[in-house]
Formats: structure tokens, C-alpha cells, sequence
């Protein structure tokens, strides 16, 4: 399972890095009907690609199911940093994407857990596996609204299938109709987004992806021991072992009913012994007081 989390999180990496350290998406231009907060660009570091890639691998790996999670981070003059991230319990209907749950209790305690650690970050927005935006994310976009002003929603794509930068950012804005009877409505506009690192995140990374050298086998060095035992689907390996361990059972059986005999031996004869010496006592003649003057 570590060694999955790696191995896609190299690949997540690779791809971004492959772009270029601080080369960023083409910024799409806001259209002019959009109103709202701007944002230039979201800034997501590689410790948030590791534990987004860990919890996908850990709940709907190889399923259409998606994960989703609260970014954490700061944000001045328009740039959103995203510097860490947790997972929150997440479920949709497939039929019906108007069903869904978000385990906002959960947030609000995991949230409160982290300020303690690190005052400086406060929710950002969320993350989600898509790949794409769904139907319910505005829903769900406006549940974080409660938590931070203007959210930003990142993409993030944990099996990057064409070279280029795994994650894509949106934010919501108000959507005003040009006739004045249309009601308006809340729509996602793309947001630039770019990978980035401090110094001692690009030597973690650097340091993991240095173990990884096939993207396809697992070659950990730690995980070498494991590779050195024994194939235990084989039917001679699996016989073997349970005649052993009936063998090893039976020693200890026999042991046991050994030791339970020995006691009740020495039980048996300690009480004969102490009849013996009541016997011996009984039978020695009383001794008779002597009379003073006789």
C-alpha cells in the first residue's frame, strides 16, 4: 500500500515537475459577465499531492468512486497556498448527484485539531479526485462557504495520463444574466495552478523518489525483507506449516497434561504423608502430669 502511495506520487510529481518548477497553467481570462473576488493563481505543494494520493489509494482505488478532502493553507494578494490537507468521509449517489454527504462534524474537530499545531493555516477550500467537476460540487462548494469566504476547488488528478500539471483550481463567482428577469446563478471559473516547494519538501520528495526506480514494480529498499519470504499460496508450503504447528500443538498439549499429572501425583501424596504423621501422633501415649507432693 506505501509503496502504491509513492509510485503514484512520483508519477504526480514527475508530471509537474516536468512543466517546470515555477511555470504555471495559461491564465484564462475572466469573462466580463463574471463578477466577483479574482484569484491569480493556487499554489499546491507536494506534501498535499502525497496525502491526497495516500487516501485515494486507501478508500476507492480502482472504483469511479472519488475522494474528497479540506485544503489548508494561506492566501494574501490573490495567491492561495496550499500547504497541507485532510480527508473527510465523503458519499455520493451515482444515480442521483443531488444526494450526498459531507461529514462536516468531522471537519470542524479535525480543523480545530490542526489550528493547535499551526495557527497561521485556516481552510482554503477542498480537494477532489473528479477528475472532472461534477454536478453537485457547486452544493458542496458552497457548503465551505460557511468556513472561508471565496474557496478555491482543487482537481487533483492521481492518474495523470498526459504530461502536464496534475491539479486543476476553480473558484465559484456569481454569474449575471444580461436579461434582467433570468435569475443568477453560481459558476466555476478556472484558476491558475502550480506546484511549488520550500527547500525541505523538495529534499523529502527528492529522498522518496529516489527509492523509486521502476514506476510499475515496487523496488522500495525497505521492502526487500518482504520480497525474501516465502510464497505462502503454494499447497506443499501450506501442509507443511500446519503439520508443523499440529506437531508444535501436540508437544504443548502433551506438556501441559504431564505437568497437570506430576501436580496431582505430588497432590496425592502429600496427603497421604500428612495422614501418615497424624497416625504417628495419635498413637504416642499421653503424657500424664506429675503430682506435686506424691
Amino acid at each position: 500500500m506505501e509503496s502504491d502511495t509513492l509510485i503514484r506520487l512520483k508519477e504526480v510529481v514527475e508530471h509537474g515537475a516536468a512543466v517546470a518548477a515555477a511555470q504555471t497553467e495559461p491564465q484564462q481570462p475572466v469573462p466580463p459577465q463574471l463578477s466577483g473576488r479574482t484569484l491569480e493563481r493556487v499554489v499546491v505543494h507536494p506534501l498535499v499531492l502525497l496525502s491526497i494520493v495516500d487516501h485515494y489509494n486507501r478508500v476507492p482505488r480502482d472504483t469511479r468512486k472519488r475522494v474528497v478532502g479540506v485544503l489548508l493553507g494561506t492566501s494574501s494578494r490573490g495567491t492561495v497556498d496550499v500547504s497541507n490537507c485532510y480527508a473527510v468521509s465523503f458519499e455520493e449517489d451515482d444515480k442521483d448527484p443531488r444526494i450526498w454527504f459531507l461529514d462536516h462534524n468531522y471537519h470542524e474537530s479535525m480543523f480545530s485539531m490542526f489550528k493547535r499545531i499551526n495557527a497561521k493555516e485556516h481552510v482554503v477550500g477542498w480537494y477532489s479526485t473528479g477528475p472532472k467537476l461534477k454536478e453537485n460540487d457547486l452544493d458542496v462548494h458552497a457548503l465551505f462557504k460557511n468556513y472561508v469566504p471565496n474557496p478555491v476547488l482543487v482537481i487533483i488528478d492521481v492518474q495523470p495520463k498526459e504530461l502536464g500539471i496534475p491539479t486543476k483550481a476553480y473558484y465559484a463567482v456569481e454569474e449575471v444574466k444580461e436579461n434582467a428577469t433570468q435569475k443568477s446563478q453560481k459558476v466555476f471559473v478556472h484558476v491558475p495552478s502550480e506546484n511549488a516547494a520550500h527547500e525541505v519538501e523538495e529534499i523529502g520528495v527528492e529522498h522518496i523518489l529516489r527509492d523509486v526506480k521502476d514506476t510499475t514494480i515496487s523496488t522500495l529498499a525497505t521492502e526487500d525483507v518482504f520480497n525474501l519470504l516465502p510464497n505462502l499460496n503454494v499447497n506443499e508450503l501450506i501442509k507443511a506449516f500446519a503439520v508443523k504447528t499440529n506437531d508444535m500443538m501436540l508437544v504443548i498439549y502433551l506438556s501441559s497434561l504431564i505437568r497437570s499429572v506430576i501436580a496431582l501425583h505430588n497432590l496425592i501424596n502429600n496427603k497421604m504423608l500428612n495422614k501418615e504423621h497424624e497416625k504417628v501422633e495419635d498413637s504416642k501415649p499421653a503424657a500424664v502430669p506429675a503430682v506435686a507432693g506424691s
